[in-house]
């Protein structure tokens, strides 16, 4: 492979906000695995987000690649797998998958989509440099001929519309709205655009912790929700807290604390087979196998509201914000009902916007 941009390089990034801002160019956020995309004639790479290679989990977008993106080129973009009418990110982490022919199955399956936002290179000319509005210019004209299940990002310089996509998109699964100026240069590993999520809150029980990688305080706390029968489903973690303050709720909790994790509603995540059938905390990470996930279990007693953008399936899609304990409420009280319910949303309407 031999082009003017590369492999590794990682993509431009967003910095996050609470309000669409004026004067830029609008596309929805893509909730998948951001790639870069490499064509040399018949040689392709996908690289991630940290420089790692896809190519190997996502065999069924390589012959697409060849068939819809220019002979030469570089792409920026986000590798997405939808499910009944919206985009599931559950069965997307499901490729990252050690054995080939299991990874072949799901491309057979639930085959995957590049949705294209960026060009970095074209032929043999690097396009980093260019400002944006010409790049995107020259992405259009590169995917006139592009066909499903290669799409390029809808995009619009309308605010309002973009606001309108802010609220409808996300019955289809999708993040937000990312802004991006005009005039700007491509960046890589630089948070210079601008992304707006949805956020919303609910009372959760807390119900233990992990350990922090710099010492003996607090690194995340594991949350609950009960579900119609009241079982209580670890649903996420809850991170971000200052040094100061990690220390601080390790003496908070320290009441809380079991000796061993015997009587614990979530004790069997150390049995192997308990998690084909429920999201435990100690589940093996695949992008992460060697991480440390041992935890501290609490009596599940303690109410915290958090904030949050959205729920993938039964669970936070992403960490959630500590905003404050709720003492007022009982942990049986932390159900699934309390959470807003997206009206749905169709994803190829979303695709379909030019």
């Amino acid at each position: 492979m031999d082009l003017p941009v590369m492999p590794p390089v990682k993509p431009m990034l967003a910095k996050p906000v609470k309000k669409i801002p004026p004067g830029m160019q609008y596309e929805a956020k893509w909730d998948g695995f951001r790639a870069i995309v490499y064509r040399d004639g018949d040689e392709v790479v996908l690289g991630s987000r940290t420089g790692k290679e896809l190519t190997r989990y996502f065999p069924d977008l390589v012959p697409e690649v060849l068939r819809s993106l220019p002979a030469r080129c570089v792409i920026d973009g986000e590798i997405v797998i939808a499910h009944g009418g919206r985009l599931d990110f559950e069965r997307l982490t499901e490729r990252i998958h050690p054995a080939e022919s299991r990874v072949r199955l799901l491309a057979e399956r639930t085959p995957a989509s590049l949705v294209a936002f960026d060009l970095l290179a074209l032929g043999s000319s690097s396009l980093l440099s260019v400002p944006f509005d010409r790049r995107r210019a020259a992405l259009v004209a590169a995917l006139a001929d592009a066909a499903p299940p290669v799409h390029p990002a809808p995009a619009t310089t309308d605010p309002e519309l973009a606001r309108e996509w802010f609220e409808k998109f996300e019955g289809a699964g999708l993040d937000g709205v990312v802004a991006k100026p005009l005039d700007l240069p491509y960046r890589p590993d630089t948070r210079v655009m601008y992304k707006i999520k949805h956020e919303r809150t609910a009372d959760v029980v807390v119900a233990g912790y992990r350990l922090h990688k710099s010492g003996p305080v607090v690194g995340s706390l594991l949350l609950g929700l009960y579900d119609s029968e009241g079982v209580l489903q670890h649903v996420g973690v809850c991170a971000a807290f200052t040094a100061k303050r990690r220390a601080e709720l390790v003496e908070e909790l320290e009441p809380l604390r079991m000796d061993s994790a015997a009587g614990h509603p979530w004790a069997d995540w150390a049995d192997g087979s308990a998690h084909e059938t429920a999201r435990l905390p100690g589940a093996v990470n695949r992008w992460s196998a060697k991480k440390d996930h041992s935890w501290v279990p609490l009596r599940p007693e303690t109410v915290a509201e958090v904030a949050y953008d959205h729920m993938e399936g039964t669970r936070f899609r992403h960490t959630t914000q500590f905003r404050r304990w709720r003492p007022d409420r009982g942990p049986t009280s932390c159900t699934y009902e309390q959470l807003e319910e997206v009206v749905g949303y169709d994803l190829a309407e979303v695709l379909a916007v030019s």
